[in-house]
């Protein structure tokens, strides 16, 4: 296992003499570690070929394998452009996407470890939604790990499987490349078991039986991320309202992007905050005082009930 290691690292050192790179230890997350043995996986940003304006991505499994490839229009956080694909750990591709300024367009494929297609993903690319409310996506073919077809353009009966095949998390019809009709499931991870209804892709009834007894009916939307009240916008409005900038980083023309990950409670507290981006400790610590006095959020929800959510934040430091 060290040789494959050992010679894409030595490969990654000599391509630093010929091409600008930055190397990130990551976890799976999306947190910034310092040291290579915390991490989950080794992303390198490379410089942009001759007549591209896109970074060059590579990341890496710790034993050396590929995990990704894509092109990114910015370098920390990433924003993805063009196609990405992404490998099981056996080598074998896991998906092939397209993006257009960080969001998924055109069609994506996902496929079985053995290397068949598993499913078919049509994404818009204009902007535009094709529902309402969640799931952006129309499903256009669907099959088991022998090639069936399950779902075919757009009609049939589809299988969801978690991230290794080995149970099947939901199923129901497909019309049009939408859910319709019953849909049943179970996410192991939250002891839960669900059956919602569905009307031309629009979650209509949801009804959500925890392992303990508990019911809970919901509408809309399997699972809602958190938010600042008032949105984005009213998120923005804070911390321009709020952030002082430091007079020493002020005075030294330091700029800047910190990025903050924490958690959003299941009341709306902000908890658990952490600098996975740092720029300088007096800015850091600016970012972290503000998001610490922040109001309460929307706490997240999933199937119904409130639940601790991991969040991540950039917040900018400019002058002018």
């Amino acid at each position: 296992m060290k040789l494959p290691l050992t010679f894409v690292l030595l490969f990654l050192a000599s391509l630093c003499f010929a091409q600008r790179q930055n190397v990130y230890f990551l976890k799976n997350n999306g947190k910034h570690v310092e040291v290579r043995d915390s991490a989950d996986y080794i992303r390198i940003v490379r410089e942009p070929d001759s007549g591209s304006v896109n970074f060059n991505v590579f990341e890496y499994y710790l034993d050396g394998k590929v995990q990704m490839l894509g092109k990114s229009s910015t370098v920390d956080p990433l924003t993805l452009e063009e196609q990405c694909i992404r490998f099981f750990k056996n080598g074998g591709k896991k998906t092939a996407s397209t993006y257009k300024k960080g969001l998924l367009i055109n069609i994506e494929y996902y496929y079985f470890p053995n290397g068949k297609i598993y499913q078919a993903l049509t994404y818009p690319d204009n902007g535009l939604l094709y529902n309402e409310l969640e799931n952006n996506f129309l499903i256009n073919e669907c099959r088991d790990s022998t090639g069936t077809s399950l779902v075919s353009e757009g009609n049939g009966h589809y299988i969801g499987y978690d991230e290794d095949f080995k149970k099947i998390t939901e199923q129901g019809d497909v019309k049009n490349g939408k859910r319709e009709g019953v849909w049943q499931g179970r996410n192991d991870n939250r002891h839960t078991s669900f059956e919602e209804t569905y009307n031309n892709g629009i979650l209509v009834t949801g009804f959500a039986k925890l392992d303990d007894g508990k019911t809970v009916n919901y509408t809309k939307a399997r699972s809602v991320a958190p938010q600042f009240r008032g949105g984005l916008d009213g998120f923005a409005r804070y911390l321009s309202n709020n952030i002082q900038y430091p007079d020493i980083a002020r005075e030294n023309n330091i700029q800047g992007k910190v990025v903050l990950s924490f958690v959003v409670e299941k009341d709306g507290r902000i908890t658990e905050i952490k600098v996975t981006k740092s720029v300088v400790p007096v800015i850091d610590q600016e970012a972290v005082r503000v998001l610490n006095n922040s109001p309460k959020w929307v706490p997240g929800t999933m199937y119904g009930s409130p639940v601790r959510v991991q969040y991540s934040v950039p917040v900018s430091f400019a002058l002018n």
